[in-house]
């Protein structure tokens, strides 16, 4: 038995669907079962409830043996280790308490650098693989590097402003990788009972790009001028906190941008494999996820 945590959020419903091509049964966690589609809840055992929850764990975890494990981020959590280990510890004891062998967890690059100590967000999820390991499980923590789909989040403003905003250096190279090319590694992990022992799954896509590279490759699909802006830092915090963040999780953002900037990614060497693994471009993203997006908007 699979257990799927986040059903319906970006990721996890890409692994519920790919999990679903195969031979094990399914068992989701899930808030509202309502935004399961009608087929979906004819395939899986839906357990209703938070994925925080023991009792809700107690009941998703009961002969069961893989999880994927995503925590959704509370940007109204009072700090960013309640966020992420917080929500994870009732977890971590179920999977000790029910016998979980094997764990998938969507985590962030950063861990081999100076920067894993006081990375926001990333320090958090890095702390919380920690705890996922010390329950004994065999546990890939897939290290992601930034969501291309992160841009979605600026669809009208590209749409509107011809613009994409963000506070690292317009020149900055960095990985990027697609959603659907995380879900489906860990829709392989998860479906391969072979497995053992603790690793980092460094998910980098195929290829580094900057803000500007960005900017110009959407410019190229959508056949109009975007230009990328950077942003200072109190910027971004105040869009967080007058959309709800509390300061602490508003900060925690912050600090993850600024190690970023300063280095975060650089702990890990490309290598072919990785294109392997995560084979979606940005160009190609920008074909078939932003452009149907910016043209819906």
């Amino acid at each position: 038995m699979i257990v799927i945590t986040a059903p319906t959020g970006n990721i996890g419903h890409q692994v519920l669907n790919n999990v679903l091509a195969g031979d094990q049964p399914v068992r989701v966690i899930v808030r509202d079962p309502a935004k399961l589609s009608t087929d979906i809840r004819e395939r899986v055992e839906v357990i209703p409830g938070s994925h925080a929850d023991p009792q809700v764990l107690a009941r998703a975890f009961d002969g069961a043996d893989a999880l994927f494990w995503l925590v959704p981020v509370n940007r109204a959590a009072a700090s960013v280790d309640d966020a992420y280990v917080g929500f994870t510890r009732p977890a971590a004891e179920a999977m000790r308490s029910h016998g979980i062998t094997r764990v998938v967890d969507v985590s962030a690059l950063g861990r081999h650098t100076e920067h894993a100590g006081r990375a926001g967000y990333v320090t958090g999820s890095l702390a919380m693989d920690d705890l996922i390991a010390s329950t004994g499980v065999a546990f890939r923590a897939l290290a992601a590097a930034t969501f291309m789909d992160n841009v979605l989040r600026q669809v009208r403003v590209i749409k509107e402003q011809g613009a994409l905003f963000d506070t690292l250096p317009p020149d900055l190279t960095l990985p990027a990788v697609a959603t659907r090319d995380i879900a489906a590694v860990a829709a392989r992990l998860l479906l391969d009972t072979t497995w053992t022992g603790q690793e980092e799954v460094p998910l980098l896509g195929p290829e580094d790009l900057s803000g500007n590279d960005m900017a110009a490759i959407i410019s190229e699909v959508l056949e109009t001028p975007v230009r990328y802006q950077q942003i200072p830092y109190q910027a971004l915090k105040d869009q967080l906190t007058t959309a709800g963040a509390s300061e602490a999780m508003a900060q925690g953002v912050v600090a993850m941008m600024t190690a970023t900037a300063n280095g975060l990614n650089a702990g890990i060497t490309r290598t072919p494999q990785h294109a392997i693994d995560t084979p979606t471009t940005f160009r190609q993203w920008c074909e078939d996820i932003l452009k149907p997006a910016v043209r819906a908007a």
